[in-house]
C-alpha cells in the first residue's frame, strides 16, 4: 500500500488524463459442516495492486499480486499503454464527472474481531446445531456454516485522493432436508443461500439466535412433507422480509444500474425497462413504497466509507411515494446522464475494474404492527424464504418460489403450505402493496453472493425489507 503514490507519479509523468491505484488486502474463513461433520475449514488470503488509467479519453486497467514498489510502478506503466492502445479504437471519449476528494480513514464499527473467535468455538456452536437439526428420522440432509471475512484496502488517485479503509464481515445460516418417499422438502435459517450477513464482527452471528431456532426449522421440513400443495389462483401475500429482500434484489436493484440501463454491461443478465426517460414519470409503485439506496445503513454488507473510484458513501432516492426518481452511479455515467455518482462503483478485488453494484437497497419501513397485518388478511398467504427464482432480462416479468408459505384465517397462520409460488409484472406489482410493517419488523439482510461482468464478479450487497401486503397476486403450487 505504501507504494501507490509511485504509480500515480510516474502515470502522471506519462501524461494520462487521470489514474487511480487501489491496493487490496484480504483475508478469509469458511467453516462448513454436512450431516454433522466437518466438510471444509478454509482460510485464505489474497493481495495485489489494480490500476485505472485514461489516456486520450480510454480506459486502461492492470493489476498486480505484487508489493514491491518497481512491481507497482511497472504495471502502472502496463495499464498506461492499454489505455493508450484502447484510445485507438474508442468510438466516444470516456469523461468523469466532478466529485469532491478526500484524504480519509474509515473502519467497520466491531464489537468483537471475528477472526479472534476460536476456531474451535465456531465449530462446536455449528456442531450443536447439526445435533438439533438431524434430530428426526425424516431428516436426510443438514448443512451448517459460517465466516468472516477482513478487507484492508488504499485508494490513491491523480486528483489527490488517498483513502484508507478496514472493512470486517461476519455470516452464519443452515438448512435441513427432509425426505418421505419422492417427497423432499427444505427449510432454512435464517435466510436461504449461506444464511444472513452483515459487516459487523462475530456479534452478529451471536445476535441470530441460531440455536434457539434448529427445532423449529428442523420441524417445519417434516410438517411440509404432508402440508397441502399452496392454492392457485389470485390472492393477497404478505412477503416475509428474507424472500422480499430477494424480490428487492431482483425488480428493483439490479434495473436501477446505470451501466445496465445505458447498455455498457448488458451481457449477463441482461438489460432494464427502467430507461432515463421514465425517471420522473413512472408510477414504479404505490404512494407507501419508498425505495433508496445506501452505503451507509448501520451493519448492511453494502456498507462502506468509499467505494472504488473515492465517492464517499451516501444515500439516494430510488423509488419516492411510488415514483421512480434515481439509480446507482458513476462518475462517468454522471457525465453522460447528470445521475451523481453516488459511491456504487465496486470491483471484486484488486484484480478487477470497478462497475455499478448495488450496495444497500432498502425498502423503507411502514407504519403496521405485524399482528395487526396478520389480523386484516384473512384468505392471505404469507410467503417466506427464497427458494428460486427467475426474471426476463429487463427485470419485467418474474416468478419466485419459496420454501414455505401459510394459510392465514381467523387472524392467525392456520396451516402450512408447500412449495408456493408467485408470479408478476414489477410495477403492477410494486403498484399492488398496500401495506409494510414498521421498523420494529425491519431488518436488512445480507446476500454475499450477487453476479454481474464478464468476467464474472461477486458482490456483497444487502436488502432491508419488513413484511409487506401485495394485493391480488397470481399464487400457485410448484414442483
Amino acid at each position: 500500500m505504501e507504494f501507490l503514490p509511485a504509480a500515480i507519479d510516474r502515470l502522471k509523468k506519462l501524461g494520462c488524463d487521470y489514474a487511480d491505484a487501489r491496493s487490496e488486502e484480504l483475508r478469509n474463513e469458511t467453516i462448513v459442516l454436512r450431516n454433522g461433520r466437518v466438510e471444509a475449514v478454509n482460510r485464505s488470503t489474497d493481495s495485489g495492486v489494480g490500476v485505472r488509467v485514461i489516456v486520450d479519453g480510454a480506459w486502461g486497467f492492470a493489476g498486480i499480486a505484487s508489493q514491491t514498489e518497481a512491481d507497482i510502478v511497472t504495471v502502472a506503466e502496463q495499464a498506461f499503454e492499454i489505455a493508450k492502445a484502447s484510445a485507438t479504437t474508442k468510438k466516444k471519449a470516456v469523461k468523469l464527472g466532478e466529485i469532491e476528494i478526500y484524504q480519509d480513514t474509515y473502519e467497520t464499527p466491531v464489537e468483537k474481531d471475528p477472526f479472534e473467535v476460536p476456531l474451535n468455538a465456531k465449530i462446536q456452536m455449528l456442531s450443536k446445531i447439526s445435533d438439533v437439526i438431524s434430530a428426526h428420522e425424516k431428516v436426510v440432509a443438514t448443512e451448517a456454516s459460517c465466516g468472516a471475512l477482513h478487507i484492508n484496502k488504499r485508494f490513491v488517485s491523480t486528483e489527490g485522493a488517498d483513502i484508507m479503509q478496514h472493512l470486517v464481515e461476519s455470516g452464519s445460516g443452515y438448512e435441513v432436508t427432509a425426505k418421505d418417499g419422492d417427497e423432499v422438502q427444505r427449510r432454512t435459517y435464517p435466510n436461504s443461500f449461506r444464511g444472513d450477513w452483515a459487516k459487523r464482527g462475530w456479534e452478529h452471528v451471536d445476535e441470530m439466535k441460531l440455536l434457539e431456532n434448529a427445532e423449529r426449522i428442523r420441524d417445519e421440513a417434516v410438517m411440509l412433507l404432508t402440508a397441502e400443495t399452496c392454492p392457485a389462483g389470485k390472492r393477497d401475500i404478505i412477503i416475509f422480509g428474507d424472500q422480499l429482500a430477494l424480490q428487492i434484489h431482483e425488480s428493483n436493484g439490479h434495473p436501477i444500474e446505470l451501466d445496465r440501463v445505458l447498455g455498457t454491461e448488458i451481457s449477463l443478465a441482461g438489460g432494464s425497462f427502467m430507461q432515463p426517460h421514465l425517471v420522473g414519470n413512472l408510477k414504479y409503485g404505490s404512494d407507501i413504497v419508498n425505495i433508496y439506496a445506501d452505503s451507509i445503513s448501520p451493519g448492511g454488507l453494502g456498507t462502506f466509507g468509499y467505494d472504488d473510484e473515492g465517492v464517499k458513501s451516501t444515500r439516494t432516492d430510488i423509488i419516492k411515494n411510488g415514483l421512480f426518481v434515481g439509480y446507482l452511479s458513476s462518475r462517468e455515467c454522471q457525465s453522460l446522464t447528470g445521475h451523481r455518482a453516488n459511491g456504487a462503483m465496486r470491483a471484486d478485488g484488486w484484480s478487477n475494474m470497478p462497475l455499478i453494484r448495488m450496495i444497500n437497497i432498502n425498502l423503507a419501513p411502514g407504519d403496521w404492527e405485524y399482528d395487526e397485518l396478520i389480523g386484516d388478511s384473512d384468505g392471505a398467504i404469507l410467503l417466506q424464504t427464497n427458494k428460486s427464482w427467475s426474471i426476463d432480462d429487463r427485470r419485467v416479468n418474474f416468478k419466485f418460489g419459496c420454501e414455505i408459505g401459510w394459510i392465514i384465517e381467523g387472524g392467525k397462520l392456520a396451516r402450512p403450505v408447500k412449495n408456493p409460488a408467485y408470479t408478476g409484472i414489477t410495477p403492477e406489482f410494486w403498484n399492488s402493496c398496500d401495506a409494510i410493517c414498521n421498523e420494529k419488523y425491519w431488518h436488512i439482510w445480507g446476500i454475499p453472493s450477487c453476479g454481474k461482468g464478464e468476467p464474472m464478479q461477486s458482490a456483497h450487497v444487502a436488502h432491508g425489507a419488513s413484511p409487506s401486503r401485495f394485493r391480488n397476486v397470481s399464487v400457485g403450487g410448484q414442483s
